[in-house]
């Protein structure tokens, strides 16, 4: 019974330093999404649980195809309560649209993926 607690307790303290040591020291930093840097599209690929490009700029009045590529369900929700736009669950190789009507920045993300998120610029 005590090589098996202490093997437990091995097994746990090292995955705590695993842990530790694979969150810190990251230097990675998201890209800032500005008008400037924002892609001219009319379509996103959902991909890598990751919205490529997420980070678009669309004439007013377009409609945005999103496809989810992926090989689990995501969702495209905007943000805000109550949500502006909202896909429900898209099942991979399904696809929604959204008409983009006056000039405004709209933000969106995943609800099932709260990391993945994206912006649409609509000039």
């Amino acid at each position: 019974m005590n090589a098996t607690k202490g093997l437990v307790l091995a097994c746990s303290s090292l995955v705590a330093v695993l842990a530790v040591a694979g969150c810190g020291g990251s230097s990675y930093t998201a890209p800032v999404c500005t008008v400037d840097t924002a892609v001219a599209a009319t379509s996103v690929t959902i991909s890598g649980s990751a919205f490529s490009s997420n980070c678009i700029k669309v004439a007013a009045g377009t409609t945005v195809t999103f496809t989810n590529s992926d090989i689990i369900t995501h969702t495209v929700t905007a943000d805000g309560v109550p949500a502006a736009y909202d896909s429900g669950n898209l099942l991979p190789g399904q696809t929604y649209q959204h008409v983009y009507g006056a000039a405004a920045t709209s933000t969106y993300h995943c609800k099932i993926h709260v990391g993945m998120k994206g912006t649409v610029f609509v000039q």
